[in-house]
């Protein structure tokens, strides 16, 4: 196989899912390059065949096609993410330069924003055909209004770590008081629809620990493509007693691995983040040497 496409797969499924890029070892000709199997981390049930020319990156691949597409997304989805790839493709590639990363960092981007316009699109439709019916009020307007609250309201009373570098990584962590999973929910959604800069980053790593009504506990994760990160947030929110709070690690790649260091760095910037909004009891703080305080 080719080195540089070798050590792409190996980068690829260190930074994602260890099986997000997979050789398939049936091209009928070595010479004519490799075909792949690229499958989508913000939507695993669609993957992708792309042939990798034997002088990559010096050369781009082509998007063959779909290798699967499953039952979970709307007929002809496939075939629009097909196209969406080769656009960003054409947009991303540069000759000399692997290219896969940029294609999904862009593509989930695309995707997504692909989403909202069809989800707006259709609100829109149906508000307008309750409003020719006589009807303003029912499933049109509700689905305008779901999409409208996306990126609409207040923004969450986010605190914000300092941002932590480290060989070309960048994390910065935000913590923010919550009442119920659904805010929580609805707080990352607000996060990645008004901010296109944490939207395209690499990792949003969530976590939260709630007390409901009736003594209900509530305590979920997310690793976003970060194999254990979420989890891990969520034990040192355990193990520092904070409640009715979350907490969000972004971090955009720098393109060299980090290995364990970047666990120390993501609870690292959680910590500041919950220290800094006022979430651990001061007695806990006391020997730890950081003050608290919002910014």
């Amino acid at each position: 196989m080719n080195p540089a496409l070798d050590d792409e797969i190996i980068s690829i499924n260190s930074i994602y899912a260890e099986d997000t890029l997979t050789a398939t070892g049936d091209s009928p000709d070595a010479s004519t390059g490799a075909c792949c199997i690229l499958r989508l981390p913000s939507l695993r049930s669609v993957a992708l065949r792309l042939e990798f020319p034997p002088d990559y990156p010096d050369a781009p691949p082509a998007v063959l096609g779909t290798h699967t597409v499953g039952d979970d997304v709307a007929k002809g989805f496939g075939t629009r993410v097909v196209d969406a790839a080769r656009d960003v493709l054409a947009q991303t590639y540069r000759p000399g330069e692997p290219c896969v990363f940029d294609v999904l960092e862009e593509l989930g981007e695309k995707i997504v924003q692909r989403e909202r316009d069809d989800a707006g699109e259709a609100a829109s439709g149906a508000h307008e055909q309750a409003t020719d019916n006589g009807s303003h009020v029912g499933g049109g307007a509700a689905a305008h209004q779901q999409v409208e609250q996306l990126g609409s309201g207040p923004a969450p009373p986010w605190v914000l770590s300092e941002p932590a570098a480290e060989k070309k990584s960048v994390f910065v962590a935000r913590a923010a008081p919550v009442s119920s999973p659904h805010q929580a929910k609805a707080f990352v959604q607000h996060l990645l629809a008004t901010d296109k800069k944490a939207a395209k980053a690499t990792h949003n790593i969530t976590a939260w620990r709630i007390r409901g009504a009736n003594d209900a506990v509530y305590q979920d994760c997310d690793d976003d493509g970060e194999t254990a990160a979420g989890g891990r947030v969520l034990h040192l929110m355990q193990l520092m007693d904070v409640w009715d709070v979350m907490v969000v690690v972004t971090r955009w790649y720098g393109g060299v691995h980090l290995g364990p260091d970047r666990f120390r760095i993501i609870n690292q910037t959680a910590r500041e983040a919950l220290v800094l909004g006022g979430f651990v009891r001061e007695e806990k703080e006391k020997g730890g040497g950081k003050k608290k305080g919002k910014r």
